[in-house]
């Protein structure tokens, strides 16, 4: 079975959950979340956990992108979000004017390689090799056939097809699309020409809303080319190894934890933002630094204890060994665990959540 038909696998269990809970009216609180469509797997994943340790607590998460996840939270919509990209300053002042008297939480619990897809089904070839320029030149509509001497380079023996390159991006605002600009900007040196930017910064090119809207868009088309969170990627398509120094290294849990574990705090990082700053042009061996790094944002403080105990609740799961173990699952989201270290600093924060 595919990720996408796993995904629809656990999303009707976590959904029978709820009916269950909201149908015998065991539940005594809520929680509502939404953002990032990247952590879709995984936070079904975490629902499904939560509701075996508390079952009297109903929670929810609607996939709606990052950029309306960040929305929805400063607006009071849900209770917390995810997102790809750390909010900014205008951001942080209206979250921090939600959160009252508390303090704006930024944890990051979920971290995952954004693959580099394509589709090739000829391709006699486990992974095609791309280096960070190439890869550029091709969401850049430089680069416009498959068999271009820039990417023969790159992969000797591989009968490469006389097909045009379709690049395809989020039609969405989304953290996605500024972590992978942000990649092809620090590592794809001049043949990136734009800036880092959740929104695509290009016009005229095949799009799809959120991670599933690129993949069904990709799987319309040989020859397309895309970026989505690897646990999105389905049986119908294939991933290249990216150039990292003199090597390539295909996505993995392991890779993406090396670049994050070598990477510092980022200049907004806090006692309770604890945001990090990738290192996405590392020459580091064995490190995949096309990472996408998504944070829960939520606040210290809640207007109730029961709201407050309930977001708690999720959260410590969510942070706990158990929780992080069940999204890296291959089956499940293929997710690279936080460490034990970034685990301690997380429970100090997720422990000051409070009610009046």
């Amino acid at each position: 079975m595919s990720k996408v038909g796993r995904r629809h696998r656990v999303a009707a269990g976590v959904a029978l959950l709820a009916l269950a809970a909201a149908g015998c009216g065991t539940h005594t609180a809520t929680v509502a979340g939404a953002g990032a469509s990247s952590q879709e797997i995984a936070m079904q994943a975490w629902l499904a956990g939560l509701y075996d340790e508390y079952p009297d607590i109903l929670a929810s998460y609607d996939p709606a992108g990052s950029g309306a996840g960040r929305e929805m939270f400063i607006t009071g919509a849900v209770d917390f979000a995810g997102s790809d990209a750390e909010l900014d300053d205008e951001e942080l002042e209206q979250a921090a004017g939600r959160c009252g008297d508390g303090e704006v939480m930024e944890l990051p619990l979920y971290i995952s390689p954004i693959a580099v897809a394509y589709n090739l089904p000829g391709l006699d070839v486990e992974h095609l090799n791309l280096e960070p320029e190439t890869i550029a030149g091709m969401f850049d509509g430089q680069i416009t056939r498959w068999d271009d001497p820039e990417i023969a380079a790159s992969n000797p023996g591989v009968d490469l097809p006389d097909l045009p390159v379709i690049p395809v991006n989020r039609s969405d605002d989304s953290g996605t699309t500024e972590n992978f600009t942000e990649y092809l900007a620090e590592a794809g040196g001049d043949a990136w020409p734009h800036e880092p930017s959740g929104t695509w910064p290009r016009s005229g090119t095949q799009s799809g809303q959120q991670n599933a809207g690129v993949v069904s868009t990709m799987e319309a088309a040989e020859g397309t080319l895309g970026y989505l969170d690897a646990s999105q990627v389905t049986d119908e398509l294939s991933t290249a190894a990216i150039g990292v120094g003199d090597g390539f290294v295909p996505f993995s849990p392991e890779a993406a934890a090396a670049v994050v574990d070598a990477s510092p705090p980022a200049e907004s990082a806090s006692d309770t933002r604890l945001t990090i700053h990738l290192d996405r042009d590392t020459d580091a061996d064995g490190a995949y630094p096309l990472v996408l790094i998504s944070y829960t944002i939520a606040c210290t403080k809640y207007d109730t204890a029961e709201k407050a105990d309930a977001v708690r609740a999720l959260l410590t799961y969510m942070a706990s060994e158990a929780g992080q173990e069940r999204v890296a699952a291959p089956d499940v989201a293929g997710a690279a665990p936080i460490s034990p270290e970034l685990r301690a600093r997380v429970m100090e924060v997720v422990d000051q959540i409070s009610g009046p």
